[in-house]
């Protein structure tokens, strides 16, 4: 898809916006057109050649979504490389470490990346970023406007230099390596996810099928797997403002056809008074039958949950109705896409494989079935019912306790966020704590009693306690933390 993306930018329409931004007073700007961005990644694919990066080389990625690394990444896919996302949330020893199993044969920066890892450290490090010393992992170039002390910036004006030619479909090398994505281990077993070609394909598909974006129309959303099936199909795509009032005017200016936020975004952008239109898509972090009723209210025509992995994506979708409607234990979480195929574990695990899933994890041996880390069961439609994380698994009494199984009955109309989490006692044993965050002007004693009854229901899995307050989120798709969501409950109850 990624060559049918650099064809279309340069063929149909190539004057029309691409991307487009926010200014700081609110205005929206065109912040590149189509033809642009195409010339855009010939110019990269031409100063990645220069500087001798061919077939199999490794190119490390550390720029901000938009429109350079889109266009960094139809380059390195021309030229056969394989692109090692640098993600800035995940801490600089463990991101040294994994990138230990794949050298970079060069790393591409952005003022801002190298900021994070340089002098700006001690200030990132309060958003949760940090990125380890970028010239220990690989010769440094800087892409954009560089500062003082940057690397040198990417020669894009090779003298004699010629664009490369798209290899065809059956070159040699053509399903090799496309992008590694660093995701879960330590620094004693760092692990990363390592797309083939073929595979990255299969899943820009299934998004593509399954969401349809249509030409003429804007898309809003930031991720790789937006921009790419958008712009294919002839879409303008507007990157979302980080504040969320800025972000509520924006959707009221825009319209968009299709909205991709995060849940937690989502949350923000409710709270903020925003309106949507079109169909909105959420995913990355659990998202409620509630928080979908509550897009869909704010005028939404639909509302959809996507369950997707690092290692396959996507793997399922549902429906605010067909969610709300549902009735068994447990979340919804749809049934399987096309090509997408399931399996149990002994321990319930959820096994998926299909067509866009990773080919291996890099250092190890393909493996064509994911181990998610969900416990779950297959309904008598074969739909996907999530009973939570395996690890997240409370021992109480003897008795396993499974959140996810529990928690979806929490989120009551007045409830922004609940988890359930186990607090040790003392004596080798956990309580079972539910940490419900109201929404804002909620009456805290009328929740209180609403949230008696679903309670009541849980039988033996039924909390210790109940407690009032904000669910702490981390990493990079701000999904809750449980484990300090344990050690604030642990201080609460200590109190």
């Amino acid at each position: 898809m990624l060559d049918r993306l650099a064809h279309a930018l340069r063929t149909v329409h190539p004057d029309r916006p691409a991307v487009l931004h926010r200014t700081r007073a609110g205005t929206t700007r065109v912040r590149i057109r189509r033809g642009e961005l195409a010339a855009l990644a010939d110019t990269y694919a031409v100063a990645l050649r220069a500087r001798g990066l061919h077939d199999g080389a490794t190119l490390g990625v550390a720029l901000r979504p938009g429109p350079r690394a889109l266009a960094v990444l139809i380059a390195a896919h021309r030229l056969g490389l394989r692109t090692a996302v640098l993600d800035p949330t995940a801490g600089p020893d463990v991101l040294a470490a994994r990138l230990a199993l794949a050298r970079p044969d060069l790393v591409l920066a952005d003022a801002a990346a190298q900021a994070v890892a340089g002098w700006a450290r001690p200030l990132a490090r309060r958003a949760d970023l940090a990125l380890p010393p970028l010239a220990a992992l690989g010769p440094v170039a800087t892409l954009g406007h560089r500062l003082p002390g940057c690397a040198p910036r990417l020669r894009t004006n090779p003298f004699g230099a010629s664009v490369p030619s798209i290899p065809g479909r059956d070159a040699p090398g053509r399903d090799g390596d496309a992008v590694i994505i660093f995701t879960s281990g330590t620094t004693a077993r760092p692990r990363a996810v390592v797309h083939s070609r073929s595979g990255l394909a299969a899943g820009l598909r299934t998004v593509t099928e399954l969401v349809g974006p249509r030409p003429g129309t804007v898309v809003l959303g930031g991720t790789f797997f937006v921009l790419v099936p958008a712009l294919t199909a002839g879409a303008a795509v507007a990157l979302p403002a980080r504040d969320p009032a800025a972000l509520a005017r924006q959707l009221a200016r825009l319209a968009p056809a299709h909205t991709y936020l995060t849940p937690p975004q989502l949350r923000a952008a409710l709270g903020a008074g925003a309106r949507f239109t079109g169909r909105v898509w959420t995913g990355s972090a659990p998202a409620d039958a509630t928080l979908l009723r509550r897009v869909k209210q704010a005028g939404a025509d639909q509302a959809w949950g996507v369950y997707a992995l690092t290692e396959l994506f996507p793997a399922a979708a549902v429906e605010e109705a067909e969610k709300s409607a549902f009735t068994g234990t447990g979340d919804l979480a749809g049934a399987p896409l096309p090509g997408v195929r399931t399996g149990l574990g002994d321990d319930g695990e959820l096994l998926l494989t299909g067509p866009g899933v990773r080919h291996r994890y890099l250092g190890e041996e393909p493996e064509p079935w994911v181990r998610t880390g969900d416990r779950a069961a297959l309904d008598p439609d074969g739909r996907i019912v999530l009973a939570g994380r395996l690890k997240d698994m409370v021992l109480r009494r003897a008795e396993n306790i499974y959140p996810g199984l529990y928690e979806p009955a929490l989120h009551l109309p007045g409830v922004e966020l609940a988890v359930l989490v186990g607090v040790p006692d003392g004596n080798g044993d956990e309580r079972l704590v539910a940490l419900v965050q109201p929404a804002p002007g909620t009456d805290p004693r009328r929740l209180r009693g609403a949230l008696a009854g679903p309670l009541e229901r849980m039988g033996s899995a039924r909390p210790d306690a109940l407690l009032f307050g904000r669910v702490p989120l981390a990493g990079r798709s701000r999904k809750p933390d449980r484990a300090a969501a344990s050690a604030h409950c642990a201080r609460e109850l200590a109190t």
